[in-house]
């Protein structure tokens, strides 16, 4: 059974930054699969964010590229997404997702239809 956890979530002041986590505490390890998050806004569709594989490739959307950044930690399973200045469009519900991407990730990180597991989401606000 796949187990996810993500944190970090929380209210920040555009500009600011934040970092969220997403430990895969059973079920896959990063070394065999590809890691992602994704978002959706209230009243939006979901979005891909960012995605990195195996190999440490990476991933983003054009709204995200240069802001933030995703990361992974082998030893602890987990992987991180930096998002520096932050704006109120970043306002978002942030879910976690692992798969594998035959084909290499897409341009906003791994492709829903290649995604297996989802995290619970993590919200993320932010004002001014």
């Amino acid at each position: 059974q796949v187990q996810v956890k993500e944190s970090g979530g929380g209210l920040v002041q555009a500009g600011e930054s934040l970092t969220l986590s997403c430990t895969i505490l059973s079920g896959l390890t990063l070394d065999d699969n590809d890691l992602g998050w994704f978002r959706q806004a209230p009243g939006k569709e979901r979005e891909g964010v960012a995605g990195i594989d195996s190999d440490g490739t990476t991933s983003y959307t054009d709204s995200v590229k240069g802001r933030f950044t995703i990361s992974q930690d082998y030893a602890k399973n987990t992987v991180y997404l930096l998002m520096s200045s932050l704006k109120p469009e970043d306002t978002a519900t942030y879910y976690c997702a692992a798969g594998y991407c035959t084909g290499g990730l897409g341009p906003t990180g791994i492709p829903p239809e290649n995604v297996d597991y989802w995290g619970k989401g993590t919200l993320v606000t932010v004002f001014g």
